[in-house]
């Protein structure tokens, strides 16, 4: 799946999450979502994104709940952090 595709559902899902006035809850629903629905090859990727592109087109939500979520997201294969 091309990380475009992916940057706009990883983005849809933090505008679900916008409304949470704990930014903290807000960032762990992003993730917990990620994990639960995401296959690990797209989680995989979407990582990727922000490693290799410090998460260009991400919301700072996604780019949080990745960076706070790392190893709970990351399939085996991806070098963790």
């Amino acid at each position: 799946m091309s990380p475009h595709k992916l940057v706009k559902m990883a983005n849809e899902i933090a505008a679900f999450f916008a409304g949470e006035p704990d930014r903290q809850l807000a960032i762990e629903g992003v993730a917990g979502h990620l994990k639960r629905f995401w296959e690990p090859r797209m989680r995989r990727e979407i990582i990727r994104w922000v490693d290799e592109h410090g998460g260009d087109g991400l919301s700072e939500t996604v780019i949080s709940a990745i960076r706070a979520h790392r190893d709970k997201l990351a399939p085996l294969d991806v070098p963790r952090g």
